[in-house]
């Protein structure tokens, strides 16, 4: 990747944590310098020290931005705190009841996930708020301040109490006396001041679960990796102190994933599409977001079960990856995935112990992955331990060894191409309509196959896919978002200039923690959304403020179809985001080819025979290179398969924009 900046005393460090390698860029003095060292599973922070340690040499003057995946998988595998949770008397079991979905919609016998709340661990208290905020009953000083020994064995306290939304008084007065014992604390009116108790008790619950876990995690980088200041990337595309990152950790669930979606716009943009699907292959899952010209943002968000009402940029993930594990069920169908070889011991390939065979292993089998080639040269990968496994299940399976690859490889696709499909056609989009942009270490090598599954026409592969991730956080904007319940109908004749109070109050708040946090007010942009419905209806859609009732009828015949002219709108909840500029990134376009790039000759198994392919090296590629398949690009962080059939040209800015010919 080829990039300038101005000229800066302070470098800035990106990381992104990933189940199997992390991923480090380094911006110092207008040059990006790269680095993956595997990942360390039991305890993340080693690795990013590590890398760190590796790439700046002495301990100059550095910022860190960092996406965690801390938080996901302490949700995902439930170790996280033992959660005590404060609430209304009577309402102790609303995280449990929720909504009454039914997760399987045809078992005779549904299962819910386990509250992360145990029943022993909710504690009803009296006093009640009306939803205008109005007292019903106050709060007994004694039975509050008896709390204490109550919550005893607590790891964290959550504090959610009807109606905080509209009036914080009382969870304020539980949290003055919660906050005595020196315990992690979650209080829903400051975490998430919305409507609707489950998605806030759930939200507010999730935050307090992972945050002994994150806590730890963080100051220990905060402190040992020697950077000032630190900023984690947030699950809606932004950056935020790593401070707030502490207080509230339920915002950076999908920290590493969002920066890949941010990455990915700006690479596109540079290279002239504005609608892109963004396809995000690492080594244990793959991520996908359908961008129409920006992220699309979502509150309907749920992680392991649990709902969050955080705003996230809306990606969807399936347990497929680079690592994923293929395995015969006991029916005889080839499975891959979601079980994972992680970083330890990880594919047969890497020699590190690894027994049972991945999507990489098959790659590698299948002469797409050259072993001398990976991580740039730097590491090699051995074909050789792959033959005994790869053999056997050909075995099971009845077919040749390079039968059974590619089906592992097909199995694969498939489960990305219904995720793709999920984000995309089951929404009303035309694949055709979007560019296909591959990042992550194993994307490039799937994305022309998928392609062509869905129908679309290009795909674009941007300069060190495996490091798009980091990448999108250097180019992230620092945000802040905050938000207020506050129910108004467009037939109010008060309704402007109870938005406009509103708002006022919002955007203040929005711009003092900014400030707070250490950005320009004069650089800061604010935006206001309201989320509107129909009367009568249970769920929102996002509009911006100006002309926000005709914003809404157009959104809401978009979505779904029809508008309902003559029917109320109602503002139900308003937001304020402030965004400060980001980092100003300046890549550096590439030279004009003069002479074809230097092209080694290899062997590859593709639809079962074994074919002659073009083997390049990306760094020899300049804009106006084109290659045409079967052929594969090595570089450092990953590697691009260009199958019979398709060609592929280098743009300015060194993306390759591979086309089917």
């Amino acid at each position: 990747m080829s990039s300038g900046t101005d000229r800066t005393s302070t470098a800035i460090l990106a990381v992104d944590t990933g189940g199997t390698f992390t991923d480090l860029l380094l911006l110092a003095d207008g040059v990006l310098t790269t680095l993956k060292v595997p990942s360390t599973p039991r305890d993340p922070a080693d690795a990013v020290l590590a890398g760190s340690r590796q790439l700046l040499g002495s301990q100059r003057p550095h910022r860190l931005l960092h996406g965690s995946t801390v938080a996901t998988n302490c949700l995902l595998e439930r170790k996280g705190a033992r959660v005590v949770l404060v609430t209304n008397r009577g309402f102790e079991d609303v995280i449990e009841i929720g909504r009454q979905n039914r997760p399987q919609l045809y078992a005779l016998v549904g299962h819910r996930p386990t509250p992360l709340v145990a029943r022993e661990d909710r504690v009803g208290i009296g006093g009640r708020l009306g939803p205008e905020g109005e007292e019903i009953e106050g709060l007994d000083a004694g039975e509050v301040a008896g709390l204490m020994t109550r919550v005893e064995g607590a790891e964290a306290l959550a504090v959610v109490l009807l109606h905080s939304y509209a009036n914080p008084d009382h969870e304020e007065a539980v949290a003055a006396a919660l906050e005595k014992l020196d315990l992690p604390l979650s209080v829903s009116s400051r975490l998430l001041p919305e409507h609707r108790e489950y998605e806030r008790t759930s939200t507010t619950a999730v935050n307090a679960y992972v945050s002994p876990v994150m806590s730890k995690y963080l100051s220990r980088l905060d402190q040992e990796s020697g950077a000032q200041p630190v900023h984690i990337m947030s699950s809606n595309g932004g950056a935020v102190p790593v401070e707030r990152a502490i207080r509230e950790p339920v915002h950076t669930v999908l920290s590493g994933p969002a920066g890949g979606v941010v990455g990915a716009l700006a690479w596109a943009k540079r290279s002239g599409f504005e609608q892109i699907i963004t396809f995000d292959m690492g080594g244990t899952s793959t991520d996908v977001s359908l961008c129409p010209g920006r992220p699309i943002h979502t509150r309907e968000f749920e992680i392991a079960g649990q709902p969050v009402a955080v705003p996230v940029i809306d990606i969807h993930t399936v347990g497929a990856g680079g690592g994923s594990l293929a395995r015969v069920d006991p029916g005889g169908a080839l499975r891959v995935g979601p079980e994972s070889a992680g970083a330890d011991p990880g594919p047969i390939a890497y020699g590190r112990g690894g027994e049972e065979l991945t999507v990489t292993d098959a790659h590698v089998w299948l002469g797409r992955l050259p072993p001398e080639a990976f991580l740039g040269g730097e590491g090699s990968l051995d074909r050789a331990l792959i033959a005994g496994p790869m053999e056997t299940l050909a075995r099971t399976l009845g077919k040749s060894p390079e039968d059974a690859a590619e089906g592992i490889l097909s199995v694969a696709n498939t489960a990305m191409e219904g995720a793709l499909r999920v984000i995309s056609v089951e929404r009303g989009f035309d694949p055709a309509d979007f560019v296909l942009v591959a990042f992550g270490g194993a994307g490039a090598l799937h994305v022309a196959e998928l392609v062509e599954r869905l129908g679309a026409e290009r795909a674009l592969v941007p300069p060190d896919p495996g490091l798009l991730s980091a990448y999108g956080m250097l180019a992230a904007s620092p945000t802040r978002e905050v938000s207020r319940t506050l129910l108004i109908s467009s037939f109010d004749l008060n309704q402007e200039t109870r938005l406009e109070e509103a708002f006022r109050g919002l955007e203040a708040q929005a711009v003092e923690e900014m400030v707070t946090e250490g950005n320009d007010p004069d650089s800061l942009t604010v935006w206001h959304w309201v989320d509107a419905r129909y009367r009568g209806q249970s769920f929102e859609l996002r509009v911006p403020r100006e002309n926000w009732v005709e914003a809404f009828h157009q959104t809401h015949k978009d979505r779904y179809g029809y508008a309902r002219d003559g029917i109320p709108v109602e503002a139900v909840t308003l937001r304020a985001v402030a965004e400060a500029p980001p980092l100003p990134l300046s890549p550096v376009p590439l030279p004009e080819a003069d002479a074809e790039p230097p092209v080694e000759m290899s062997t590859a198994y593709y639809n079962g025979n074994e074919i002659q392919i073009r083997r390049v090296w990306r760094k020899d590629l300049l804009k106006g290179h084109t290659l045409r398949g079967p052929a594969i690009v090595m570089e450092y962080s990953s590697t691009t398969w260009l199958p019979p059939g398709w060609h592929l040209e280098v743009d300015a800015w060194g993306s390759l924009q591979l086309a089917k010919e």
